[in-house]
């Protein structure tokens, strides 16, 4: 008989202003990247404030697994002994992804191009993920696929002994398809032409840059092209991580909501693709501003000081939708304290997260007093205002980091305490996220019994 599962519930209530400087971890997108791509130089690639949650150490596992030598520091920093472009190794084990589709699906595309069987599985929440877009393409190049009915993990992947170039185009906003696809394409002989007619976010482009690979990027009617030249030979990079904006979204929203607030989130990402967000929360009128902004590693970062705002309610653009796909939960949130109606649309890829988000956080803000019409691929939300929001219920997660924290936050502004079913993903992405709130004032622990 399995062992029973353990979940831990947390409450949130309201506290006194938020203050001080919130440190968030660094980028989630960006640390899988930069230890898949060092696994495939030639050489030693050193990576600072990659993010140590669950997800990105199963990836550095599963490149583990695979040949490349990943060690820690003793001042933090990590290095990682690649094994060249085509260099991976049989692995002797499962790859097991836990709750990151990011990660598998990633690592599917820089296996696809490389003689090896590796099995792929993952939690219950990730072998429900759909994979069908990302295998599809990859057949192209010559990997073949074993996996349940539909494309979902576990799954057995067999790459090509005989790998060709490839031209496809993404129809899907996806980031993960299109990364898939162009690190297939650096052990495939010729020029691989990946086209998407939306753009979304560039990590992997402009890290490929920085490992030494011939990419170009050309401007299409519909979005753009991204050319690769196979059979590349990668240079060990030394990458700085940017903060994560989609974990900053969450002290962030706190200090939006909480009367009085006012903090620091310094060294924060803001790639013009990730910063939808701040751009959707400056026409709601937040009080964000920008400061000592600079570039890093290709990437551009700043601080953001955040303070208490009345927030009202807006239509947000659907094209918006890739600069801030994770950020939509903490933004329903703050649009139930905003005054008006706040109309979200485009967000269809939220029913194939790790839960269904769109239902999740309809559900979520039912439960607090808040009216909501949930779309086919969106929410409308009515707006109850900085004080409105009744609150006073436990909130169903759904194994799901970004709803738990969500309604965390919501907790601090409501009437009355809100408390969540399971808190114990939210390590997947933010190990530390309750620590740090608690340093800047907020109330969240295990409920009373």
């Amino acid at each position: 008989m399995d062992a029973p599962e353990i979940t831990r519930p947390l409450e949130a209530r309201r506290p006194g202003p938020l203050k001080g400087t919130a440190e968030v971890p660094g980028d989630k997108s960006i640390s899988h990247r930069a230890l898949i791509l060092g696994a495939m130089a030639v050489g030693k690639t050193k990576i600072t404030g990659l993010l140590e949650a669950d997800d990105v150490l199963n990836t550095a596992e599963a490149m583990r697994k695979l040949g490349a030598a990943i060690t820690k520091d003793e001042n933090g920093s990590w290095r990682v002994h690649g094994t060249g472009v085509g260099g991976f190794a049989q692995p002797n084990d499962i790859l097991d992804f836990g709750n990151s589709g990011t990660g598998a699906r990633l690592v599917m595309g820089a296996l696809a191009t490389t003689a090896v069987t590796a099995h792929f599985t993952g939690d219950s929440s990730l072998r429900n993920r759909p994979m069908q877009r990302v295998i599809d393409p990859l057949r192209r190049f010559g990997a073949t696929f074993a996996a349940r009915q539909g494309g979902f993990l576990p799954l057995a992947l067999t790459g090509a002994s005989r790998p060709v170039s490839i031209e496809f185009i993404v129809d899907i906003p996806s980031a993960q398809v299109k990364s898939a696809l162009l690190l297939a394409a650096l052990n495939a002989p010729g020029h691989s032409r990946i086209s998407q007619n939306a753009l979304t976010r560039d990590h992997t482009e402009r890290m490929l840059k920085a490992f030494g690979a011939e990419i170009t990027i050309e401007q299409t009617d519909r979005g753009e092209a991204i050319t690769v030249q196979g059979e590349a030979e990668l240079r060990p990079a030394r990458v700085s991580v940017p903060r994560d904006p989609s974990s900053a979204a969450f002290p962030l929203a706190a200090a939006l909501l909480v009367p009085g607030s006012e903090i620091t989130l310094p060294d924060v990402l803001l790639n013009p693709r990730r910063t939808g967000l701040l751009d959707t929360l400056r026409e709601m009128n937040a009080d964000i501003e920008r400061v000592n902004c600079r570039e890093t590693g290709g990437e551009d970062i700043g601080d953001l000081v955040v303070r208490t705002s009345t927030l009202r309610g807006i239509a947000i653009p659907p094209e918006r939708a890739p600069a801030m796909i994770d950020e939509y939960p903490i933004l329903a949130v703050l649009a139930a304290f905003a005054e008006g109606r706040t109309v979200m649309r485009g967000l269809g890829e939220l029913r194939v997260k790790e839960s269904d988000r769109l239902a999740g956080v309809a559900r979520g803000l039912e439960a607090i007093g808040v009216h909501v019409e949930e779309l086919a691929d969106g929410l409308i939300i009515e707006g109850r205002g900085p004080d409105g929001v009744g609150g006073g219920a436990r909130i169903a997660t759904y194994k799901d980091h970004r709803l738990a924290m969500s309604f965390l936050v919501a907790g601090q502004a409501t009437v009355h305490p809100v408390s969540i079913d399971d808190s114990t993903m939210v390590r997947t992405s933010f190990p530390g996220f309750r620590g740090l709130m608690r340093g800047l004032g907020a109330d969240i622990a295990p409920p009373a019994r």
